[in-house]
C-alpha cells in the first residue's frame, strides 16, 4: 500500500510539472508569436510629430508627443487618425522606420471614421499587409501597435478583437489598451496582417476628440483595413469623405430604442424630398429589415454621404419603397416660434385641459395674431391640447412659415386663431411677471434646505459648491435653475450672491455655484461635477427642466459652452458675460434646443469677438442674442443687468 501511495504521488507530481512545463512553453510561445507580428508589421509603421496649433479641442488637451500612421501604398502614402490633427498644427513630420525623416502634407479626411491620409515625397515603402475581412472573428488575438518612442521596435499592447461592426457598423472592438501613443498604428493579429487602423471613436458623438476619454480603458476601436482600402482611391484623388445623412429623427433614441417611427423629417433634406414624413416607420433599408432604430443606425452608419439607398417605409398600413442619395451636411435647423410665454400652473378639472397663455411676446406671430394673456389654447390644427409639454410639442413639428390654426377659450368663449409661425428668437422681455411664490407656501413633507448654504457632492471635497434657495420654495411649483460658473481664481460668491438673491426671490430661480476642482481654474474633468450638482438638485427641488442654464463670467467661458454644449439634454439657456464664444458651437437639433445670450460692456474688449460669435450661431441658426451696456468695460454688470439676465433665463421656456 505504501509502495502503491508513493507511485500515484510521483505520477502527481510527474503530471503537476509536465503541465507547469507545458504552460510556461504555451506562453514563451505567445510571446514569440507577438513579438514576431510586430515584427512583420514593423516596415508599414510610421512616426509621426506636429508642430504648432491649438492646446484644447472640445475641453480636451490635444496630444503633443509623437503619434502613429500606417503606410498603405508604396509611394508615400500613409493613413493615421485625425485626432493627431485635432489642433491644426502648422507643419507635420514623418519619420519612417529606418529613421528617415519627411514632411507631410495632409490630402484628404475621412471625417465618417476619423482617418487622415497624409502624403510625404518618398517611395519604395512597405505597405502593411491587411487582414481579410471574413477572418476576423472575436476572440481572436489582437495586437496595438504604435511608433511614438525613439526605438526601432514599435510599441506593443496586447488584447482580443471583442466586438465587429461598432460604432453604427463602422469599427472592430478591442480591449487592448489603446490611446494617444498608438492612434493611428495598426491593429494587427498574429500573423502581422492589418486588422484596421486605431482611432477614437464614441456611439454618440463625432468631434475629434469623441472617444479619447475612453483611452487605456480597454474600450479601443480600430477602422477595418477592407474600409480603408475600399475608399484609399477617393482619398488620394482629394476628396474629404463625410458621414451620410438622411435627415429624419425618431421618437426614441438610444441603444433600446423601438421600431423606427419617423418624429421628425428636416425640410430639404433627401428623406424629406424623396416622401418621407413624421409619422412614417422604416421597415427596410437596402432590403434589410429594420425592426429598431438601431438597425437603422447601423446600416446608415457605414454609408458614406453621395451614397444612394433605398428606404422601405410603413404609411397607414401600406409599404412603400423610395430611393434618395445621402448627403454631408443637412440645412441648419431652424426652430419655430409662436411667440408666448405658457402659464406653469397646473389645470384641474374636467374644462381645464389646454395651454394657458402667461405673456404674449412683443413682436411675435402671436402678437400679430391677436392672441391674448389669459387666452386657453386648447387645439393646434384640429388637434386637441391637453397641457403646456402638448402645445410645445405640436409647435416644435413645424417650421417657420408655417400656418397654424389654434382654438382658444377666451373669458369662457371658444374662438380661432390663424397664426403664421416666426423663427425661433433669444431675445429679452422688456417686462415679465413674476413668476415667485408666496412666502407661507406648503413645502410638504419634504424637507429641502432653503435660503444659502454650502455643500459637497457626497464625500468628495473637491466637488464643493454653494446654492441658494428662495424661501417661497413651494414643490408644486416648478423653478428655473442657474449655475453659476466662476472664473479661475475668484468664486465671485459674495459678489454673485448679493446680486442674485433679490433676482432669485422676484424670479422664483434657484442658484448654484460649483467650486472648480484646481486653483488655477476649471478642467474638462468637472464637466461630470457641473451636470451631476444639476441632477442633485433635481432630485430635492421641483426644477423646470426647459429653464436651466449656465452662466459664466470672463475666462470661465470655456467651461460654460463646453457644459452647454456637450450636456445639451440638461441646458437649455448659455449666458456669458464679458467674453466671447470660444469653443466651436454644435449645429442645432430639434430635440434639444439651446438659446444663448452674451453680455458685455460696450467698453469692453472682447466686444468685437463676441460679435463674431454672434453671427456665427445665427448662422447656424442657434438663437442667440447680445446685450451691450453703456459705459461699461470689462466687469461683472450691476444689479439692474442682472435682472436682464434673470429675465431671460425664465423666460426659455417660450413657445
Amino acid at each position: 500500500m505504501r509502495h502503491h501511495s508513493l507511485s500515484t504521488l510521483f505520477i502527481s507530481i510527474t503530471m503537476s510539472l509536465s503541465v507547469v512545463i507545458a504552460d510556461e512553453r504555451l506562453e514563451s510561445l505567445e510571446e514569440q508569436a507577438f513579438r514576431e507580428a510586430a515584427a512583420m508589421a514593423a516596415p508599414s509603421i510610421a512616426r509621426i510629430e506636429t508642430v504648432g496649433g491649438l492646446d484644447v479641442i472640445h475641453g480636451l488637451l490635444t496630444p503633443s508627443g509623437p503619434t502613429t500612421g500606417v503606410v498603405v501604398a508604396a509611394d508615400g502614402w500613409i493613413i493615421t487618425s485625425s485626432f493627431n490633427f485635432a489642433s491644426q498644427p502648422a507643419s507635420i513630420l514623418v519619420t519612417l522606420p529606418d529613421g528617415q525623416h519627411f514632411p507631410a502634407d495632409v490630402v484628404a479626411n475621412d471625417y465618417a471614421r476619423s482617418l487622415t491620409l497624409l502624403k510625404i515625397d518618398a517611395d519604395s515603402l512597405q505597405p502593411i499587409t491587411p487582414a481579410s475581412a471574413e477572418d476576423i472573428q472575436v476572440g481572436q488575438w489582437a495586437i496595438a501597435l504604435g511608433r511614438t518612442y525613439d526605438q526601432p521596435f514599435p510599441n506593443i499592447s496586447v488584447g482580443i478583437v471583442s466586438a465587429v461592426g461598432r460604432i453604427w457598423g463602422r469599427a472592430v472592438q478591442t480591449d487592448a489598451k489603446i490611446s494617444p501613443t498608438n492612434y493611428g498604428g495598426p491593429l494587427v493579429n498574429v500573423q502581422g496582417e492589418a486588422i484596421g487602423v486605431l482611432v477614437p471613436l464614441d456611439p454618440q458623438k463625432s468631434n475629434e476628440t469623441a472617444g479619447v476619454e475612453w483611452y487605456d480603458s480597454g474600450i479601443g476601436f480600430a477602422i477595418p483595413m477592407e474600409t480603408i482600402t475600399r475608399v484609399l482611391g477617393r482619398l488620394q484623388e482629394g476628396e474629404d469623405l463625410h458621414p451620410g445623412r438622411i435627415g429624419v429623427t425618431f421618437g426614441e433614441q438610444g441603444l433600446t430604442a423601438g421600431r423606427p417611427l419617423l418624429d421628425r423629417v428636416r425640410p430639404t433634406s433627401p428623406g424629406y424630398k424623396a416622401g418621407l414624413r413624421a409619422g412614417d416607420v422604416i421597415t427596410h433599408i437596402n432590403d434589410i429589415a429594420t425592426p429598431r432604430v438601431p438597425h437603422v443606425r447601423h446600416i446608415l452608419g457605414s454609408k458614406y454621404a453621395g451614397e444612394p439607398i433605398t428606404v422601405t417605409f410603413l404609411r397607414d398600413d401600406a409599404e412603400q419603397t423610395i430611393e434618395l442619395t445621402l448627403v454631408d451636411e443637412l440645412e441648419a435647423y431652424t426652430a419655430p416660434m409662436l411667440g408666448i410665454l405658457p402659464s406653469r400652473v397646473t389645470l384641474t378639472g374636467e374644462d381645464a385641459a389646454g395651454a394657458i397663455v402667461r405673456l404674449v411676446l412683443p413682436g411675435t406671430p402671436a402678437e400679430a395674431a391677436g392672441l391674448q394673456r389669459r387666452d386657453r389654447i386648447i387645439s393646434v390644427d384640429g388637434i386637441p391640447v391637453t397641457d403646456v409639454s402638448e402645445l410645445r410639442q405640436a409647435i416644435g413639428h413645424m417650421q417657420p412659415d408655417d400656418a397654424v390654426e389654434l382654438t382658444v377659450i377666451r373669458e369662457g368663449n371658444e374662438e380661432s386663431v390663424s397664426a403664421t409661425l416666426g423663427e425661433m428668437t433669444a431675445e429679452v422681455p422688456d417686462t415679465l411677471p413674476s413668476a415667485a411664490e408666496s412666502a407661507d407656501s406648503d413645502r410638504g413633507d419634504e424637507e429641502v434646505r432653503v435660503g444659502r448654504w454650502v455643500d459637497a457632492l457626497g464625500e468628495d471635497e473637491s466637488r464643493a459648491y454653494w446654492a441658494y434657495v428662495p424661501e417661497s420654495y413651494d414643490p408644486g411649483q416648478p423653478r428655473g435653475l442657474v449655475v453659476w460658473l466662476h472664473p479661475a481664481g475668484d468664486t465671485m460668491e459674495s459678489e454673485v450672491l448679493k446680486l442674485w438673491q433679490p433676482v432669485c426671490d422676484r424670479r422664483g430661480l434657484i442658484l448654484v455655484g460649483p467650486k472648480s476642482s484646481q486653483p488655477s481654474g476649471w478642467t474638462p474633468a468637472d464637466v461630470d461635477f457641473v451636470t451631476d450638482l444639476v441632477e442633485e438638485i433635481r432630485e430635492h427641488y421641483t426644477i423646470d427642466p426647459h429653464r436651466i442654464a449656465v452662466h459664466g463670467y470672463g475666462d470661465a467661458s470655456p467651461i460654460v459652452a463646453v457644459s452647454a454644449f456637450r450636456e445639451r439634454d440638461v441646458f437649455r439657456g448659455m449666458s456669458l458675460v464679458g467674453a466671447p464664444l470660444r469653443v466651436p458651437p454644435p449645429e442645432a437639433h430639434p430635440d434639444s434646443p439651446l438659446q444663448i445670450q452674451f453680455m458685455l460692456g460696450a467698453d469692453d474688449p472682447a466686444l468685437e469677438a463676441t460679435e463674431a460669435s454672434l453671427e456665427s450661431l445665427r448662422e447656424r441658426k442657434i438663437p442667440a442674442t447680445l446685450i451691450t451696456i453703456p459705459d461699461h468695460g470689462h466687469a461683472y454688470p450691476s444689479a439692474e443687468w442682472v435682472d436682464v439676465i434673470a429675465r431671460w433665463v425664465d423666460a426659455l421656456d417660450r413657445i
